[in-house]
């Protein structure tokens, strides 16, 4: 956006789940001033919601995105929705927020909207999610580093629907049981819901296939908790976040709709924080 315009900023939200709808809460509540979510893409809008701000349109075609005089388009929907949408949305928009970032798995899907980001002069955003925020990760990686591992310890319920099922009894874990380790790519594409992060780790450092994820089930754990080490030539990095849940959806943190707010919201902030 140029100076002229910076305080209006029009929304699209891709998807309106758990984390959508508690941004949206959130923006309610706080009254940003110029920020308006204008359309949310849905894949039936001709479904009832009642849930919706009001005055906001409903599509279900990417085609629609064209001609909406959109700012930023907010992916919220998992990971197939970022190649159905993310051409039309850099084409329609200055910004694509992607937080489904497992998408990125996909080497080809990563390179063709990067492609079209420098067409277009539109940005690809990658958001801090549940990790608040890797500033610090990202500026050590102007020099070289030697390791990142990224632990996510989350009690078992949150683990519930994913291939740790297959690994562990669930509903009898007594003590807190390590279940994956691997590559950020191999944690991301065989956990998306819960290691999407991974991929926010790994594009911050060095990479997908050199990130190294553990993933831990953890009966006394009441938070996702997320563990970010690093060690390079910057010196030592150790970064713990212990996140609420998201109340409506465990597998996701608070903070991953916290961190959407404040990436909104600096859109258009005189000070950006």
């Amino acid at each position: 956006m140029s100076g002229s315009n910076r305080q209006r900023l029009n929304l699209c939200f891709v998807g309106w789940g758990a984390i959508a709808r508690r941004v949206g809460e959130l923006l309610a509540e706080r009254h940003p001033q110029g920020i308006k979510i204008v359309t949310v893409a849905v894949r039936d809008h001709h479904r009832r919601r009642d849930d919706l701000p009001a005055g906001v349109q409903l599509i279900s075609e990417p085609a629609e995105l064209a001609g909406l005089d959109l700012d930023m388009v907010i992916e919220a929907a998992g990971r197939d929705a970022v190649a159905v949408w993310g051409e039309a949305a850099l084409r329609g928009a200055a910004s694509f927020i992607v937080s489904s970032t497992s998408a990125f798995c996909d080497d080809a899907l990563l390179e063709r909207l990067v492609s079209v980001a420098k067409e277009t002069g539109s940005r690809i955003v990658v958001p801090s999610g549940a990790l608040g925020d890797l500033g610090a990760l990202a500026a050590a990686s102007v020099l070289p580093l030697q390791e990142v591992v990224h632990s996510i310890v989350k009690p078992p319920r949150a683990w519930r629907g994913t291939p740790a099922e297959t690994m562990l009894d669930l509903d009898t874990l007594a003590v807190a049981s390590p279940f994956f380790d691997g590559s950020a790519r191999e944690a991301a594409a065989r956990f998306p819901q819960n290691a999407n992060v991974a991929v926010i780790s790994a594009l911050s450092g060095i990479g997908l296939d050199k990130t190294r994820v553990v993933l831990v089930a953890d009966p006394a754990a009441r938070r996702n908790t997320h563990r970010v080490e690093a060690q390079g030539a910057f010196g030592r990095l150790d970064l713990t976040l212990e996140n609420e849940p998201l109340a409506t959806n465990p597998k996701s943190s608070e903070m991953t709709a916290l961190s959407l707010v404040r990436l909104i919201e600096n859109a258009v902030a005189p000070l950006v924080r």
